[in-house]
């Protein structure tokens, strides 16, 4: 998945959850780029579902991320709908 933020000032970060479980805490450094964010997710088949949050460190602080082009590189998976993986079985 892609993500992307338009900022200024302090540089803002970001969580990545499957499920309730923390697969990554990034801060997002770039301007006009965005990141390709992967995710190694060796789980069980059944449907996951995947977000980011933005960690606000000062209330005043509005960031929001763009996530799109949610993609499987490798593996028995689909995206459902945006944030919605579902794991098959390998058969």
């Amino acid at each position: 998945m892609d993500i992307n933020c338009e900022w200024a000032g302090t540089a803002p970060s970001y969580r990545v959850f499957v499920n309730d479980e923390l697969f990554a805490e990034r801060t997002f450094i770039w301007h006009e780029q965005y990141l390709a964010e992967m995710l190694q997710i060796s789980a069980e088949p059944g449907v996951y579902h995947v977000r980011v949050e933005t960690i606000l460190d000062d209330i005043q602080n509005s960031t929001q991320f763009d996530i799109k082009n949610y993609q499987i590189e490798y593996g028995p998976a689909q995206w459902i709908s945006d944030g919605i993986l579902e794991i098959k079985n390998e058969s």
